[in-house]
Order: structure tokens, then C-alpha cells, then sequence
């Protein structure tokens, strides 16, 4: 058993380099920028969600508040006839990610401190690279990527972005791996 303590290098080291593999990811690999597609009337979607005054948040249409509700020929009737919305709506205004990156980073903190309590309690000090990278690596994938599924099963996102995210998991997965093995105290 190694003390979370004495992980505090790998940890952050890894969260940099997960983060900075990020942002490589994202902004110049180019893959996901399929994950969206543009509406056929943008400004008109635009102004009717403007117009019907939605605050930021989550939003599904039709909407019912009970099961109950969802056996009434209206909800039928609306669901039948489409389209069917699953929405967030975000305040409108200049694009700024200091928030979002910062938040970004803190979740990739997150995941490395998980990786190092699960790896920490799992193996001893010495323990050699390959055994650290299967469990802080299977660790981190956990967190970065496995959660993602359930948006494709029920919420209908598109499995092509969901295959893109498991790869994304797996690429920080590895990285954070990586990081811990090398590090890994009494190696």
C-alpha cells in the first residue's frame, strides 16, 4: 500500500498532461468537430427558443412530469408527431473558456487523485511499471470514458461521438498511466 501523500507528483503531472493531450485533441486533431451538426433553420430555431423565454439549463420536448402523463393521448400524440428535443441551452454572450478549462482541469485532478487512491491501495511501493499502468490506467479510463456510454443509450447522442470519447478516454487513460508508472515511489 502506497499513502496518497506520496503521489502528489503523479498525480498533478498527470493532470497537466491530460490536459494539455486535451486541448491537442481538441484543437488541433480536428475529429470532433463532427460531433455537432447546424440545424436547417439556425436563426429560426434560435428565435423560437429565445422568444419562448428558456432559461439556461436541460430541456426535453415533449415534456411530461409523471409516467402517468406519458400514457395520455396528448403526450402520444406530441411525441408521435416529432420532433423530439433533448436540449441545454446556455447563456448567450462573447465565447470564454477560462471557467470551463479551469473546471477541466480540477475534473482531471479528480481522476488522478481517484487513480492514485485505487493504485495506491492496490499495489505496494517497488512495484514494477506495467503492474501501476494496468490499474491506474483501468482507473482512469473509468473515469474519463465509461461514463459516456449511457448519453448514446438514453439520451440518443451519437454512438460515432461516443466512440470518439471512449478513444479520447483511453488516449488519457494511458498518459495517466504512464505518468504513475514512471513515478511510481521505490522504482
Amino acid at each position: 500500500m502506497v499513502p496518497i501523500m506520496s503521489l502528489w507528483l503523479p498525480i498533478l503531472i498527470s493532470a497537466v498532461l491530460v490536459f494539455v493531450v486535451s486541448a491537442i485533441v481538441h484543437m488541433v486533431l480536428g475529429y470532433h468537430r463532427s460531433d455537432f451538426k447546424q440545424l436547417p433553420d439556425e436563426t429560426g430555431v434560435m428565435e423560437a427558443v429565445r422568444k419562448s423565454g428558456a432559461l439556461p439549463g436541460d430541456y426535453m420536448a415533449p415534456y411530461c412530469r409523471t409516467p402517468a402523463e406519458m400514457k395520455t393521448p396528448e403526450f402520444v400524440e406530441r411525441r408521435m408527431k416529432g420532433p423530439v428535443l433533448i436540449m441545454t441551452v446556455i447563456q448567450g454572450g462573447p465565447i470564454t473558456m477560462g471557467k470551463e478549462l479551469l473546471q477541466w482541469f480540477l475534473y482531471c485532478v479528480f481522476v488522478s487523485v481517484f487513480a492514485a487512491y485505487i493504485t495506491g491501495r492496490a499495489l505496494a511501493s517497488g512495484t514494477e511499471y506495467l503492474q501501476v499502468f494496468r490499474f491506474a490506467g483501468t482507473t482512469a479510463f473509468a473515469c474519463y470514458a465509461v461514463g459516456m456510454i449511457p448519453q448514446s443509450i438514453w439520451y440518443k447522442r451519437q454512438w460515432s461521438t461516443t466512440f470518439k470519447d471512449l478513444f479520447d478516454g483511453l488516449v488519457y487513460a494511458c498518459a495517466t498511466a504512464g505518468v504513475f508508472g514512471w513515478l511510481w515511489p521505490g522504482r
